[in-house]
């Protein structure tokens, strides 16, 4: 049987766990596992997508597959939550580029180039080696099919190769600062200015291992030292909220969407303008969904 993991009462992310005053758009990532290359990486999403598709429809009166955000304010009319189908692991296309239009055409409007380890596009921070020629083109392509490129878990070299590849702005949906927590996963401030420069739009990361490099990591200044630090290098309007729920082990103040969701108070506690803090809530990703989705 396949499970319903929309609404499974066991992971953060559930459907009834979503709060009901709250407007709700989540990226629900089929994520591909490094051990899947070719047509495995193939059935593996397929099988994926299809329980994504059956499970939109069972849950129909609560969710609504969404491929713009003129859909997603739809879904919001509708009193249902968002849900927009994304990737993580570029071994999905299985070095086809014929393949970038298939995913397009079934709804996946993100994709991650690498997960930790290589690929057919580039690599993880398992190596250091760079984006490949395929790689390169397939960024084009998801360009031109209107998939976001999406580079979390890239590693440095292929950052710098993508930074010469691509022509429209990118996402990063899961990933902090590394002048603040120094893991590889995380970006560098030179990383950051740019994305800042070229409009792009970089998820918070609530993985505890993203957040700090000590133990301390249930004490909300520390995912907060990581905003001060993207808003010194201007990134006022390119920051959201990117989770990684049911991903990654995450710190009390942000293992709900209740408490995701109360970042918002938080966030003027702190003495955040609310322009900023509904900028991160919600705003930035809306803006940047209408203009690049």
């Amino acid at each position: 049987l396949t499970p319903d993991t929309l609404d499974d009462p066991d992971r953060v992310l559930s459907l009834s766990s979503l709060p009901s005053d709250v407007h709700w758009a989540q990226f629900y990532a089929i994520f591909i596992p490094d051990q899947h290359r070719g047509q495995a990486a193939i059935d593996y999403y397929e099988t994926n997508r299809d329980n994504f598709n059956r499970q939109m429809e069972k849950f129909h009166d609560r969710i609504s597959p969404c491929r713009s955000a003129s859909d997603m304010h739809a879904a919001w009319e509708a009193g249902k939550t968002a849900a927009f189908l994304t990737i993580e692991g570029g071994a999905a296309l299985a070095g086809d580029i014929t393949r970038v239009k298939k995913l397009a055409d079934d709804g996946v409007r993100c994709m991650t180039l690498t997960w930790n380890g290589e690929n057919e596009l580039g690599s993880g921070h398992t190596t250091t080696h760079g984006m490949t020629d395929f790689g390169r083109q397939a960024v084009h392509e998801m360009e031109d099919r209107g998939i976001l490129v999406d580079v979390s878990h890239l590693n440095d070299t292929g950052y710098a190769d993508l930074f010469e590849t691509a022509r429209r702005p990118f996402v990063a949906t899961h990933s902090n600062a590394r002048a603040i927590c120094s893991h590889k996963r995380n970006l560098t401030d030179d990383m950051i200015r740019e994305m800042v420069r070229r409009n792009c739009l970089i998820g918070l990361n609530y993985y505890t291992g993203f957040i700090t490099n000590d133990e301390n990591y249930d004490d909300p200044e520390n995912f907060y030292r990581h905003i001060e630090h993207f808003f010194e290098l201007g990134a006022y309007e390119n920051l959201a909220l990117g989770s990684d729920f049911d991903g990654a082990h995450l710190p009390t103040y942000l293992n709900s969407p209740a408490k995701s969701a109360a970042l918002y108070e938080y966030f003027l506690e702190k003495g955040m303008s609310k322009e900023l803090a509904e900028g991160i809530m919600f705003r930035n990703a809306e803006e940047f969904f209408r203009k690049n989705l």
